[in-house]
């Protein structure tokens, strides 16, 4: 039996890329042509370049990232997906509501969110039963868990959440072999049927997501006989990433183009720098252009050691939307790109910044840590940035010069020390 879902794993690293950057531009006019709201979004971008010409990730970086956070405004704007949906509402298979709320959409086909790559590389296999605790209620994840099993040639008994007592029995009746759920339920089942005294051995294998898997977790897990292995994706992107035996970081789907992209901006991040996750999406109905997950991680480098040779991201490492209150003033990432991008005209030298939010004597406090290399005449006399700085962000921040480098690499753009305990 082979160890791979099919060949697209195995590809030469640079295929791949080529097949991805060669149905950009059809992806892209898709965008713009069927989906007015992408109409709007690229309109700008697109008068400077044709969708033909967005054929790399460099001209993919002209194009404006459409974040998460921007999807209650577009939906309430225009009704039901902001727009975003080149399929029609009459012609998708399902329409669902995520917190937020947030509309989502499910196309006709099998297998539409692409999670059956995910339960593959967990081990699911024809034959196995799988105990589906994701929820159906209003949300798609159930139906994510339940198409992907299907596409594996699985049996599904639909759990949902809750009702932990009779979970148990079903498992013990029906001889479920594999969990698909959140990390923590799936404790909670173990530890329900030790209670009742139900022998549940038959559940050997778990595929799971929607929550942090701790290592001490997984480790339990595997000491009670159950294979643990983790998924990444959402509503929006189904799935983005997952894990294969090798546990080395989450392998990038073969169907999206992802990129890690520096908080509250459009530009990609530097080799190994942390940003947020931007997904491009190759699907028909729903021709997500360079939307932003909110979710941080960071490419890594070589591929994985299980022989599939798509790209890596470490796993969920945060949030990106680091939005602040200083003073009363909200201060956003995004000012803070365009506080940069200002800068640069009196000293191109800044290259990278954070600013510090805390508190001293019942006091909010600003301090602008800029990295600056070497430059002739030293950097800009503090005053002049702070008072770029103060223009944007209508907030006084303390700025402090320091050497490239010294800033941490952890995504963050501001960092609130207060304490809110």
């Amino acid at each position: 039996m082979s160890e791979f879902y099919d060949d697209l794993e195995r590809r030469d690293p640079e295929d791949r890329e080529q097949a991805l950057m060669a149905a950009l531009p059809g992806q892209v006019a898709l965008a713009r042509n069927k989906a007015p709201g992408f109409a709007n979004i690229l309109a700008d971008a697109l008068a400077e370049f044709s969708a033909a010409d967005i054929t790399s990730r460099d001209a993919l970086a002209h194009l404006p990232v459409t974040r998460k956070s921007d999807l209650i405004a577009l939906q309430e704007t225009t009704p039901p997906f902001g727009g975003l949906n080149a399929t029609p509402p009459s012609g998708l298979r399902r329409l669902f509501m995520s917190p937020g709320p947030i509309a989502d959409p499910q196309g006709r086909g099998p297998d539409w969110f692409r999670f059956g790559r995910a339960l593959f590389a967990a081990g699911v296999r024809p034959g196995d039963i799988v105990h589906n605790c994701f929820s159906y209620h209003l949300t798609p994840a159930g139906f994510m868990m339940e198409d992907a099993a299907a596409a594996n040639g699985c049996a599904v008994f639909p759990g949902g959440v809750g009702n932990t007592e009779a979970q148990v029995q079903a498992i013990r009746h029906f001889g479920a072999s594999v969990y698909a759920g959140t990390p923590d339920f799936l404790k909670v089942i173990l530890d329900k049927a030790d209670e009742l005294g139900v022998d549940i051995g038959t559940l050997t294998k778990a595929t799971v997501g929607g929550g942090a898997l701790f290592p001490a977790l997984r480790t339990e897990y595997e000491s009670r006989g159950v294979h643990v292995r983790q998924s990444y994706g959402s509503a929006d992107c189904g799935l983005i990433a997952y894990e294969s035996d090798a546990m080395e970081g989450l392998i990038l789907d073969e169907s999206i183009i992802v990129e890690i992209v520096r908080p509250g901006t459009n530009n990609p991040a530097d080799d190994g720098e942390i940003g947020e996750v931007v997904v491009t999406l190759l699907n028909p109905d729903y021709p997500l252009i360079r939307f932003g997950t909110g979710d941080l991680s960071v490419f890594m480098e070589g591929q994985s050691p299980c022989g599939r040779t798509a790209p890596r991201i470490k796993g969920w490492m945060g949030r990106a939307d680091q939005t602040t209150k200083v003073r009363g003033m909200f201060v956003h990432p995004g000012q803070i790109d365009a506080f940069v991008k200002q800068a640069a005209e009196i000293c191109s030298a800044i290259t990278r910044v954070r600013l510090e939010v805390g508190n001293k004597d019942g006091r909010d406090t600003a301090r602008l840590l800029c990295e600056i290399s070497d430059v002739p005449g030293g950097p800009p006399l503090p005053a002049r940035v702070e008072e770029i700085f103060n223009g944007i962000c209508k907030v006084h921040a303390h700025v402090e010069y320091v050497k490239p480098g010294v800033l941490p690499n952890d995504g963050k753009i501001i960092d609130d020390t207060r304490s809110y305990g």
